[in-house]
């Protein structure tokens, strides 16, 4: 008989182990796990206000409305009022000098008068146009001293830089030094504001000469 049929073979071992080895356990099943919440799903829904919620977020609405109706009315006013008082300070700069003109209107009328009278002046009016200038230049003094235009002094008073204006110096020794002697030309101030300095003439003391021996007098032994 053949050796084949008297040995049977064995079967083979599966790949990757050697025919002494066991099998490999084959790993355990992994359980289904549950329904988790999706990632991707929407918000949640918000909640419902109660009555008394409603009632106050109506309130507070209400209220922010009323407050921003005062502002847009507060900030219209304010517009126009910056408006008006750039109008109102354009006008005030515009007819600033109307109440110095009211009070010069009528010199010049006077003036007018005086001009027209010198034409027809004879020798025996000319006292009378005399005193009739005089009276329209009083007239004119008036109404700029009530506008605030007043006279700087100068002659006897000492010299002030601020008001004065030295042309020149006089040595005299009938007044103190710096003391103003003359004035050239009249100044003027608007209140305490100078509008023109006083040209004068300030003292000095006079240069003292050295006695001669000519002039000296002689001594008798």
């Amino acid at each position: 008989m053949d050796n084949d049929t008297n040995n049977p073979k064995e079967p083979a071992p599966a790949p990757g182990t050697t025919g002494d080895a066991a099998a490999p356990t084959p790993p355990p099943a992994t359980p289904p796990l549950a329904d988790a919440p999706s990632s991707t799903a929407g918000p949640a829904a918000p909640k419902a206000l109660s009555p008394e919620a409603m009632v106050r977020l109506e309130a507070e609405a209400a209220k922010a409305r009323e407050h921003w109706d005062r502002l847009l009315r507060t900030a219209a006013d304010f517009e126009n009022y910056k408006k008006r008082a750039v109008r109102e300070r354009q006008e005030s700069s515009k007819y600033a000098c109307a109440p110095v003109l009211e009070r010069l209107i009528p010199v010049l009328d006077h003036f007018d008068m005086a001009l027209a009278a010198a034409q027809s002046a004879t020798p025996d009016s000319l006292a009378a146009f005399h005193d009739g200038v005089t009276m329209i230049y009083q007239q004119l003094r008036t109404a700029l001293r009530e506008s605030g235009l007043e006279e700087i002094e100068a002659v006897g008073q000492v010299f002030d830089p601020n008001w004065h204006e030295a042309v020149s110096q006089e040595p005299t020794p009938d007044v103190p030094e710096g003391q103003v002697t003359r004035q050239l030309r009249k100044g003027y101030k608007l209140r305490d504001r100078l509008l023109r300095p006083a040209k004068v003439v300030v003292a000095k003391a006079p240069d003292v000469q050295p006695v001669s021996e000519a002039a000296q007098p002689k001594s008798t032994d």
